[in-house]
């Protein structure tokens, strides 16, 4: 797997970068963040400890939990963004060489986690729940720092009562995401969930979306799935429920099987609406929630102040951002026959802003 290939190839060279790094302490004056494997553990404390130093290279873990649009474009972000800072500040993020992608897989995750902390990183980067839960596993013994992105409820996952773990929320709105489908579907009788029960990203947004339903005299028709294949078989129940909306929270096991899910639910005439603009980006009829581009500017800008300014995570309380942008996919919405104008029409008094896109596998 592509993870496995990637621990095998840093392994390959660790002595190497070890090397490296202790010729460039007497070259740059770094500091503990250009410090050997043999003393990593205590390197996010060292690097942390001080304002950083013209010329210093931090070394940065980032562990991403699947392929797929939204987290993919969230470590875009939090690169692009490292980047930025690095040459205002005159100092270096190396992600490069310690960037990792679970696919979903538990053991993977362990296994990035034990070599982060091996290769003596001084931040580890965590997108998503699971991501974020087996680093922080991982950093038990060390001083190394955590900073996640996309948990979508830090309070309930505990880590908003960890003191070695900050980070940035995608918490969704549901009942914006309910009165978009109300919008465009005012006599609308019942609702379809779609989701993964064992999505910690799921459970909140699910239970808000059910006392929305009640609230209203509005039916509900929960499907599950585990696995792609499971997704597509949940889809096809809801379509052979008579269901015409279906949503879907910010759910890692959906979004990654939506690619395959899309094209089944716009021939049967079944608009589904989801947490996150990648849906829509993958062939979802509306995608909506926070912006994925800002809340990996904000991780990232997190790192930057336990790296450079001398922060600990206690010092940073994790971030929430504002709902409000709503993603249409116009190709499914024309596949629907619904008209794109008359949409954006009903959608406006929920949104702050509306986005059109067509369907692909990534942002460009």
């Amino acid at each position: 797997m592509k993870t496995m290939n990637m621990i095998s190839r840093r392994s390959f060279l660790k002595a190497a970068m070890a090397a490296a790094a202790v010729s460039a302490l007497g070259l740059t004056g770094c500091g503990s963040s250009a410090s050997s494997t043999a003393s990593g553990n205590a390197s996010g404390a060292a690097a942390s400890s001080a304002a950083s130093e013209a010329g210093q290279t931090f070394k940065v873990g980032i562990v991403n939990y699947v392929d797929h649009a939204s987290l993919n474009q969230i470590v875009a972000s939090v690169e692009e963004r490292l980047d930025e800072v690095g040459k205002e500040k005159g100092v270096t993020f190396d992600y490069a060489d310690y960037y990792a992608n679970a696919q979903a897989d538990q053991t993977n995750l362990n296994q990035i986690g034990a070599d982060l902390v091996a290769d003596g990183v001084d931040v580890i980067v965590a997108v998503a729940t699971p991501t974020a839960a087996t680093m922080l596993a991982a950093v038990e013994d060390t001083d190394i720092p955590v900073v996640y992105s996309a948990v979508t409820d830090p309070a309930a996952a505990g880590f908003d009562t960890e003191p070695n773990i900050t980070g940035t929320s995608d918490a969704l709105n549901t009942d914006a995401i309910i009165n978009l489908i109300l919008a465009v579907n005012p006599d609308i009788d019942t609702i379809g969930l779609l989701y993964d029960l064992s999505q910690d990203s799921s459970t909140q947004a699910i239970a808000d979306a059910k006392a929305f339903c009640d609230s209203k005299g509005i039916k509900y028709i929960e499907k599950n799935g585990t696995t792609t294949a499971e997704v597509q078989m949940a889809a096809e129940a809801l379509i052979a429920a008579g269901v015409k909306a279906v949503f879907t929270p910010t759910d890692n096991t959906v979004m990654t099987a939506e690619l395959s899910i899309y094209e089944t639910f716009t021939e049967a005439g079944v608009q589904h609406y989801t947490g996150a603009d990648s849906f829509a980006l993958n062939g979802a009829f509306v995608g909506y929630g926070v912006d994925y581009v800002q809340l990996g500017e904000a991780t990232a800008d997190m790192v930057v102040e336990l790296l450079c300014d001398g922060k600990t995570p206690a010092d940073l309380p994790f971030q929430t951002f504002d709902n409000g942008i709503a993603t249409i996919n116009t190709e499914t919405c024309e596949a629907l026959g619904l008209d794109l104008d008359t949409v954006k029409k009903a959608f406006a008094p929920y949104c702050t802003e509306v986005v059109e896109v067509t369907t692909a596998e990534n942002f460009g």
